[in-house]
Formats: structure tokens, sequence, C-alpha cells
């Protein structure tokens, strides 16, 4: 295994460590700001979902190692995608800014890529087109009208039932599906980086194409994002439990409930989609269930607006980074 293939693994834990703390918020913001469940508790109650839901799935795992660019990528292509996806992170994180680690990493990869090659043709722009372009704007509608249905349900239930009884009830019930979100964030958000992991060990020759993800790939990936989960993410959580919209024990239980729902049909066929998207367009969803002013929008308007630049953004810091790493390896 050849040193640039080595440090491709290391950052790439690095990142999925990153990606946990980051993330992290999506999974319990809404259980600790209705007060379901302590902090410390949720924190903990993430982080061993998350390294369980690793283990589910390869899906979109064969997606980035195989189904973005034509051949597989160079190491050094590799190393600099993941380096532009931290940076991307970090720099969103220290912002607050609930952004997507799954853009981040591919537009990361589609930017490094076509720079080394100098050629649109590297890249499958009909893999990227159905499993990243679709998802990305149909799984945050899908997130905000389920999460909008589901609330209106709840709403016609407990319409007879007084509010101290239905928070008790949904306290309870949001510790289930904080857990469900979490472990649905592990089956999707891990397999990235599992990845982009064995993409790198393809290009050097380690693996075959046809071997899958290799055991060990997994439990690195599944304990680096359980303890990037247990390092919390206070700024992001700001955003993510309050920013937005007020939310209940009810409505965060609609939320999560939604976001796991459909984080796992995109795991299942294989689509990178970003939890963080998908849980704050279900938050969304379920404050207009309420009444639509119950939704700050203009929060909601900077959220929207993260997603929508983090692609082509996270593509640049790729092909800059491709060309930094390309300058100190020679």
């Amino acid at each position: 295994m050849s040193a640039v293939v080595i440090s491709v693994v290391v950052f790439a834990l690095v990142f999925e460590f990153i990606n946990g703390f980051h993330d992290t918020a999506n999974a319990i913001a809404t259980t600790v700001y209705t007060k379901a469940l302590k902090a410390r508790h949720a924190i903990i109650l993430a982080a061993v979902m998350n390294f369980f839901g690793a283990f589910v799935w390869e899906g979109v795992a064969k997606t980035i190692s195989a189904g973005l660019t034509e051949t597989p990528a160079e190491e050094y292509v590799v190393l600099a995608a993941v380096l532009g996806a931290i940076v991307w992170n970090l720099i969103t994180w220290w912002r607050g800014f609930p952004s997507s680690s799954s853009h981040a990493l591919i537009g990361s990869l589609l930017g490094a890529t076509l720079v080394s090659t100098a050629s649109f043709d590297a890249v499958k722009w009909i893999g990227v087109l159905e499993k990243v372009i679709i998802p990305l704007f149909s799984s945050p509608l899908i997130g905000f009208f389920v999460g909008f249905a589901i609330m209106r349900l709840i709403f016609k239930l407990f319409a007879n039932s007084s509010r101290t009884k239905v928070n008790g009830v949904f306290r309870k019930l949001q510790v289930v599906s904080a857990a469900l979100f979490a472990f649905s964030h592990g089956t999707n958000d891990a397999q990235k980086t599992m990845g982009i992991i064995t993409l790198a060990l393809v290009s050097g020759g380690v693996l075959t194409a046809a071997d899958g993800v290799p055991l060990w790939v997994k439990i690195l990936c599944a304990t680096a994002m359980a303890l990037g989960t247990s390092a919390g993410g206070q700024r992001i959580m700001k955003t993510m439990g309050r920013g937005v919209t007020k939310l209940q024990p009810a409505s965060g239980f609609a939320a999560e409930t939604t976001s796991a729902i459909v984080i796992e049909i995109m795991s299942f066929i294989g689509a990178p989609v970003s939890t963080t998207h998908v849980i704050s367009s279900s938050v969304m969803g379920v404050g207009s269930a309420r009444r639509l002013s119950a939704v700050k929008w203009r929060t909601a308007r900077d959220i929207v607006l993260t997603w929508v630049i983090t692609l082509p953004i996270a593509a640049a810091i790729g092909g800059v980074s491709l060309l930094v790493v390309r300058f100190f390896l020679g």
C-alpha cells in the first residue's frame, strides 16, 4: 500500500470524524431542544446508532467508488478530494451552517477529477444526475411534504388531548425517532467515506473493483463517525434546533421520523443524499403544518442557499486541493 493511499485512508477517517460532529446536530438537535433527552445522552445514543447503521447496505459506497467517474481516480486525486471536503466542512461548521458533508465530498471529488484530467469526459454525468442532482432536490421536497403530512396527522389524532399529555407521549417517542434517524445517518453518510477509501484502494491496486468494501474499512469508518458524533456539534445544533422553527416533542418526532424514512429509502437505491438537507426540509414541513409563519423563512433561505452552493464551491476547493497536492507530490 503506497504512502498516498495510506494518506487517503487517514484523511478520509479525519473527514468521517468531522462528518460525525458536523452532522451530529442533525440527529439530536430536535431531541435536545424539545428536552426529550439531555445533550450528553442524545450524543451517546446518536454515536451508537451511527456505528451500527454504518454496516447496513453498500449501494452508496459503490456509487462513490465507481458511479461518478469514468475510470478509477489516481490516488492523489482521491487525496485532494478528501482534503477539499474537509476544508469546506470546517468552514461551514465554524460558521454554523448545516451544509452537506455528502455533497462536499462529491463536489470535491468531481472538481479534483476535472482538474486532474482536464476533461469533462472523465465524469459520469448521467450517474451524477441520477444519483446526486435529482436526489439533491427530490429528497428535501419529499422530506418537506412527508413531514407536513405526518404533523397534520398528529394534529388530528391528538386534537382533543392536553398539551401536557401530548408532550409526555412524544418525548418518549422522540427517543425512538432520534435513534432511527441516527441509524439512517450511519447507513448513508458512513458509506460515502467507505466508498472514497475503496476508490483509493482500487486506484492503488490493493483491491479490484469487484471486491466491494472490505470489512476493516467498514469498521474504521463506523468507529470514526461514532467518535466524531460523540464530540458533538453545538454550533449547528443551535441552527437546527431553534433557528428554523419552534419545535415541540411532537414536531421533533415528526421531523426525525420523516428523515429516517427518506434517508433509508435513498440508501437502499444507492443515492448519497444529504442528511442535513432532509432533516432541514422535514423541520420546515413540520413547522409549516402548524402555520406558514411558524417557519423562520429567512433562516430557511440561508440554509437552502448553502445547499445550492455546496457542490460548486466544494468542486472549486477540490480543484485547488488537487493543484496543491500535485505540487507537493511533484
